[in-house]
This record gives C-alpha cells, structure tokens and sequence, in this order.
C-alpha cells in the first residue's frame, strides 16, 4: 500500500494526529499537499448542463401519455371518427347528421384537451429557445401550466363563441353538425402537430422548420374550417362577402388575439436584466 492510499484509508483523527515527519517537508505550506488534512477542494465549478426536453422526466411522462391516450382513444372510437371523416368531404342531401354517444364526445374533449397541451409544449419550446429560459416563478413547469391552460381556454371560447353565434343565424341540425366537424377538425389538428413535438424533443429536429411544420398546420385547419362552414352555411345562398365577414370574425380574430395574448404573458413572467 503506499504513502497516498495508507492516507486515504485512515480516519480523521488519525490524519489529523499525523507525526510532524510525515507534514513537514519543503511544500508543507502549499495547500495542494495533503489536501485531504486540509481539506481543500481543487479546481473549478463546471458549467450546469443546458436544459433539454428529452432529459425532462415530466414531458417525456406527458408525451407517453399524450401518445398513449391517442391509441386509446382511437381504438375506441376509430368508426366514429371514420364516418366522420368521409362525411366530412361529402355533403348529403337534406338534414343528414352523424349522431354522437356521450362517450365519444367525452373521448373527443378529451382531445381537445390533448391539443391544448401538445400546442403548450411547442410554445414552451419556443419560448426557451427564441425568447428566454428564465422566469420570475422557481420551476418551469409553472410556466407549461399557464401555456396549456391558455390555449384550453382558446379552444373553449372558440366553441362557446360559435355555440352562441350560429344559432342566432342558422337552424339547430346545421349548427349542430359544424359543432361536429370543428371538433373534429381540433382533434386533427392536435394528431397532426403531435409528431413535430416528439421531433424537437428527441431528434434534435432544427426548431426553424419545426415553426414552418406548424405553421401549415394551423393554415390547414383554417382552410378546413373555412370550406366546412361555406359547405354548411353559405353553400345555398351564396353569401361570399358573409361568409369572409364570419371567419374572420369567429377564426381570425380570436387567433390574433391568442397570439397577442402569449406574447403579453411572457413578456411579463420573464426576468429583465
């Protein structure tokens, strides 16, 4: 055993008590010698490791079950969602409408919900890497919170809004079917950004393309939402000024608004130096 390692393996007491021909010698005033008597700490502190979604225990939980909850869910009601897929692009005559059970519409707000937090992921991803990675709360995951539940609170407005809207101009079985396909159109439109976010997450994918991807997702959902509520409500009477006038009064609006909104919100939850 030598000199070093007999050290090492001694007690404090004994390190401590150690004979005065075993300290003294010409670099017995240097700090480094015998470090473990004086217990001086060498070097320096590194950098903290830069923060990664795929090293967060808490979104990697969320992604599986976000994708968990997608399998199940359309196992449950994949014929649902298929009727309402090809009925979505052909428009039977008459008051034709795809009746609903309480439990596919539960499992279809549980979507939505599922969108909501999918879309306040992304927006936490690009607020830590295009804006700032601190804020005025002690944990992050406050601030995901606050994202997912401003865009819940999106979606709600946006279907209390039609709700309240559309029955003043149109009839029950026309409402009641554009209510349909916008629920659906949101649970798409949740599955469609869903897979760009495990992208960011654990590829590495470049968050510049990830912005365009998501983009033409939201321009997508818009076009679709638009040809559904010409299809439904203006098809007959062939309103084009009014049906330009309704989206952009029930879709546009409330998506700059949103958008205004998270940049208020950010702006005010982040430390200024």
């Amino acid at each position: 055993m030598t000199y070093q390692d007999s050290i090492l393996t001694m007690p404090d007491e004994q390190v401590i008590s150690l004979p005065l021909y075993y300290k003294e010698n010409f670099f017995s005033n240097d700090t480094l010698y015998h470090p473990e008597v004086s217990r001086t700490h060498v070097g320096v502190a590194g950098d903290p490791v830069p923060y990664s979604m795929n090293n967060d225990n808490l979104v990697t939980g969320l992604l599986i079950a976000c994708f968990l909850l997608t399998v199940f869910t359309f196992s449950r009601i994949s014929g649902f969602i298929t009727r309402q897929l090809k009925d979505f692009f052909y428009t039977p005559k008459g008051e034709h409408t795809i009746l609903e059970t309480g439990n596919e519409m539960r499992l279809q707000m549980v979507f939505v919900i599922q969108t909501s937090l999918i879309y306040g992921l992304l927006y936490y991803f690009y607020t830590t890497n295009f804006v700032t990675d601190t804020f005025i709360f002690s944990s992050g995951y406050v601030v995901l919170a606050i994202f997912a539940g401003i865009f819940l609170m999106y979606f709600t407005c946006k279907f209390g809004i039609y709700a309240m809207v559309n029955p003043v101009f149109f009839g029950n079985a026309a409402n009641k079917k554009f209510l349909t396909s916008l629920l659906l159109i949101t649970s798409v439109e949740g599955v469609l950004v869903f897979p760009i976010l495990l992208l960011l997450a654990y590829f590495h994918f470049s968050a510049i393309y990830a912005i365009y991807y998501c983009a033409i997702a939201v321009i997508l959902v818009k076009i679709l939402t638009f040809y559904k509520s010409y299809i439904i409500f203006f098809k007959q009477k062939r309103y084009f000024l009014q049906i330009i006038l309704y989206f952009c009064a029930l879709e546009i609006v409330p998506l700059f608004a949103l958008w205004g909104g998270l940049l208020s919100i950010v702006d005010l939850f982040k430390i200024k130096f």
